[in-house]
C-alpha cells in the first residue's frame, strides 16, 4: 500500500468551508480513481493548518492520480489555502484499519 500526505496552511476562518469542499467535491473525485482506498483529513485546533493522507493500492495508482486529477484538486483548494500544498509520499508499513502487518526488516528478525 502507498500513501500521499498533502499538508497546507489554511486561510483564516476557512476550516469549515475547506471541510465541506473535501466532502462535496474532492472525496468523490478520489473515489473514482483506480487504486484509491481511503482519505483521512486533519485540521489543527484553531484551523490554521490541515493535512490529508490518501491511501492507494499501488505507487502507480497514486502517481497516475497525481498527474491527471490532483491539478484539479489543487484548483478546488486554492481559495482556502495560503501558499502551495506540500506533497510527500510513503510506503505504508502497517495499518490496523487496513489489516497490514508491520514489514519485516533484517533488524527485526
Amino acid at each position: 500500500m502507498f500513501a500521499r500526505r498533502v499538508s497546507m496552511h489554511l486561510k483564516p476562518n476557512s476550516a469549515a468551508e475547506y471541510t465541506r469542499r473535501l466532502e462535496k467535491d474532492i472525496i468523490p473525485l478520489l473515489r473514482k480513481q483506480k487504486g484509491f482506498q481511503d482519505e483521512i483529513s486533519f485540521i489543527t485546533t484553531g484551523g490554521k493548518d490541515a493535512f490529508g493522507i490518501s491511501l492507494w493500492d499501488r505507487t502507480e495508482d497514486a502517481e497516475a492520480y497525481s498527474r491527471a486529477t490532483y491539478p484539479e484538486v489543487a484548483k478546488l483548494l486554492a481559495s482556502f489555502i495560503e501558499g502551495t500544498p506540500q506533497v510527500e509520499t510513503y510506503e505504508v508499513s502497517n495499518s490496523t484499519f487496513h489489516k497490514i502487518p508491520a514489514a519485516v526488516t533484517p533488524a527485526s528478525r
